[in-house]
């Protein structure tokens, strides 16, 4: 079976290739779906490495499209780079270790997520940049009153536009800022029919519907959470998605040292703000089905301050989806230790 690797870059991409009789092909195309075509069909069915990035996937569809086996690999993974030297760095260099790693099977793949997730998470981005664009033209708009000295009271966006009618502000002023409250009118426009869609998909989910019973979590929250998961199998405990979402914290230590810092940089840190919000939506809940993480964070919260306290009860609450979606159970918090099922109890 021949083998070979692709160095992918944005515009042009260095492809090697072994074929099964030993010849090695080494090209620079573009990056484009033609041009892989134009190299890659037509050939017998060979193992291609490529490395993990914001072009790999759709390069691996179309490599299996043509009848291949694309291997999407982590590039953190250092022993697959164990025959190129650091003292000379070339895009050559580069796809030639590659290549000898998927001779050798000298890799770490990557979890490629499903269609259906990759599209929730498509439109996950696009609510979050039109909340940024909201929060930003809110932030100029309060620190432009503030210059001739109005306040704009505090509330949620959804009232901020309200507020801001009823302030009296110089007519040159208002005049400047009517394109801003045309945007934001639009934008929260936008975010509502953002989050119709979003509860649309929560409903029709099985797993999300689930996951809504937990306290503090919303349709986003968990539809953000089971996005970035994919599936749960792939993880073999709670402390394993605590981990891949950051939620524990860094770690230098040494002998007899031990130097722990905040929480660590995640693979999705959208999910991981969205997991500490739920976590201060359930410390300041006053409902009955709250109370037990409420009583365990504020003890917590006693101890070591309310920072640390929101993050434990984050990472809680990030170890608590993980069992229900692993168990297939609703949130039950009136169910003592011993009843739990036992997955619960494990969390």
């Amino acid at each position: 079976m021949g083998y070979g690797a692709i160095d992918l870059h944005k515009r042009e991409s260095q492809v090697r290739i072994v074929t099964d009789e030993g010849e090695v092909i080494d090209r620079r195309i573009a990056t484009t779906r033609d041009s892989f075509r134009h190299l890659f069909w037509g050939r017998p069915c060979m193992r291609v490495l490529i490395e993990a990035s914001t072009e790999s996937e759709w390069v691996a569809q179309h490599l299996e499209s043509l009848g291949h086996e694309a291997i999407v690999a982590d590039p953190n993974y250092t022993l697959m780079y164990g025959h190129r030297t650091r003292r000379i760095k070339t895009d050559r260099r580069d796809v030639a270790a590659l290549t000898e790693a998927c001779r050798l099977q000298i890799y770490r793949p990557v979890h490629r997520r499903s269609a259906d997730h990759v599209t929730i998470q498509w439109q996950l981005n696009v609510r979050q940049q039109l909340v940024w664009m909201r929060t930003r033209a809110i932030s100029l708009m309060r620190a432009t009153t503030r210059g001739v000295g109005v306040h704009i009271r505090s509330s949620d966006t959804d009232h901020f536009l309200t507020h801001l009618e009823h302030a009296e502000l110089p007519t040159p002023l208002q005049d400047a800022l009517a394109p801003l409250r045309e945007q934001l009118r639009l934008l929260n426009t936008q975010l509502a029919e953002m989050d119709a869609v979003i509860g649309q998909v929560a409903q029709g989910h099985p797993v999300i519907r689930r996951l809504l019973t937990c306290p503090g979590v919303g349709p986003v929250t968990a539809t953000a959470y089971v996005a970035a998961l994919d599936t749960v199998e792939r993880f073999p405990s709670a402390g394993h998605v605590t981990s891949y979402l950051g939620l524990v914290p860094r770690e230098y230590s040494s002998e007899e040292h031990q130097r722990r810092g905040h929480i660590v940089r995640a693979a999705h840190p959208r999910v991981q703000s969205l997991l500490v919000q739920a976590a201060v939506r359930v410390r300041r809940s006053r409902r009955e089905e709250s109370g037990a993480l409420r009583a365990w964070a504020l003890g917590i919260e006693r101890r070591r301050g309310t920072t640390i306290a929101v993050v434990a009860l984050a990472r809680r609450l990030a170890r608590i989806l993980f069992a229900m979606w692993r168990d297939g159970v609703d949130y039950q918090p009136r169910l003592s230790r011993g009843d739990k099922p036992a997955g619960l109890a494990s969390v």
